[in-house]
């Protein structure tokens, strides 16, 4: 039989006789505290190439950076803040240094001038033009992310009778608009159209180079200013001497470039440029008024003979909360000719409204038909119309 054996506490046992104490918990080691969204996890600044490759990750169109704001981009027409951290003098500025290294391009324009406009290519990733300028005594940039490849104007949804000035020979073809529209993507589908079906030589002047253009049926010449020449007027000069059939300026800036592109486009020559202006009789007038008055009616008489067409495009939120663009497609006909050489370009508007059969739309009839196509709403339709009253009472109409 087992026997119950207890042992005695002797006295020389170090152990003490005491109630059972509770066991004290180990802390758990404390998270790591996660990044701002101005930091990577090691505490370092995000530079600059770390949001360029957010902001094409996340679909974007423009990257705003400045002090006393957030970094922040522009998706579909609408400005998101990245953080709520906002950057102050030292970050704004390590982030702009950044752009310039990234482009190893020399600070010396912004030094002198405030502001200035280049372009980076990052291989791999996608090509952005840059506008870095002073605000307030800091440094601040917008910077504008343009893919690589040239767009389908199909997806672009731009019409067939603006690809139509690809099949122009000669003259002078506005596109137009406020800054951000589209003009420049309107321009890179007309050129790769032309590369695609003609055989010539085609010479760009561009401020900066946005879109890439290689060698197809045509030969493309793509020169940009303060790179590659020193201004738009001296390069157009140069241009026709360089044996071109096309001739894309960036922008007109003043009357003499005006003059030069005017003059190019009258030795046969086709002359595509931009300018920041809506609606043909507001860009035709813009022309015209930048010259001296005395100038005036030789410039009208001018005009009216090498004027091909002027296309006005901007960009309407669709219901999508997407892009979606509108554009007036002014082509010149007699009736265009003699109002422009007449000085009674107010008449312009209604002979675009009186000739679609040449194909011709004003921008309300085209926002019209966007409406129509269930791609906008009424509201973005009123809001974006030139003549409000009358597309209230068309809307009025479908409801």
């Amino acid at each position: 039989m087992a026997r119950l054996i207890v042992k005695k506490h002797e006295p020389h046992d170090d152990i003490p006789v005491t109630e059972p104490v509770a066991e004290i918990p180990v802390s758990e080691p404390a998270p790591e505290k996660p990044p701002t969204p101005l930091q990577e996890r090691d505490g370092t600044m995000l530079t600059v190439l770390d949001w360029l490759n957010k902001a094409v990750e996340q679909g974007a169109s423009d990257i705003f950076i400045g002090v006393g704001r957030s970094v922040a981009f522009k998706r579909n027409g609408v400005i998101t803040p990245q953080s709520d951290e906002r950057l102050n003098y030292d970050q704004a500025e390590f982030l702009v240094n950044g752009l310039y290294e990234l482009a190893g391009r020399t600070m010396s324009k912004f030094d002198q001038t405030g502001d200035d406009d280049f372009p980076i290519t990052v291989p791999g990733l996608s090509r952005f033009r840059v506008n870095t300028y002073r605000q307030r005594g800091s440094k601040a940039a917008i910077i504008r992310i343009v893919t690589f490849g040239i767009p389908d104007p199909k997806d672009m949804m731009i019409p067939d009778d603006v690809m139509g000035v690809a099949d122009e020979l000669n003259g002078l073809v506005l596109i137009t608009g406020p800054a951000g529209s589209g003009k420049t993507t309107t321009l890179a589908c007309i050129i790769d159209a032309v590369n695609k079906t003609r055989n010539c030589h085609i010479v760009t002047l561009e401020d900066p180079i946005e879109y890439l253009h290689r060698d197809n049926l045509s030969l493309i010449s793509q020169r940009e200013i303060m790179t590659d020449t020193d201004s738009y007027v001296h390069a157009l000069r140069a241009s026709l001497r360089q044996a071109p059939n096309i001739i894309l300026l960036g922008e007109m800036r003043d009357h003499e470039t005006i003059r030069t592109a005017m003059t190019a486009a009258e030795t046969g020559h086709l002359v595509i440029s931009t300018l920041h202006t809506v609606g043909a009789a507001n860009t035709i007038d813009r022309i015209i008024d930048s010259f001296p008055e005395g100038q005036q009616p030789q410039i009208r008489m001018q005009l009216s003979g090498i004027l091909r067409m002027v296309v006005t495009q901007r960009l309407l939120p669709n219901k999508n909360g997407e892009s979606i663009p509108a554009f007036e497609i002014m082509k010149v006909n007699n009736a265009i000719s003699n109002v422009i050489r007449d000085a009674k370009t107010h008449q312009i508007d209604n002979i675009i409204q009186t000739s679609a059969q040449d194909g011709m739309i004003g921008m309300d009839a085209f926002i019209m038909k966007l409406f129509r196509a269930g791609e906008i709403t009424a509201e973005t339709a009123l809001a974006n119309a030139s003549n409000p009253d009358t597309m209230h009472k068309q809307l009025a109409l479908f409801r």
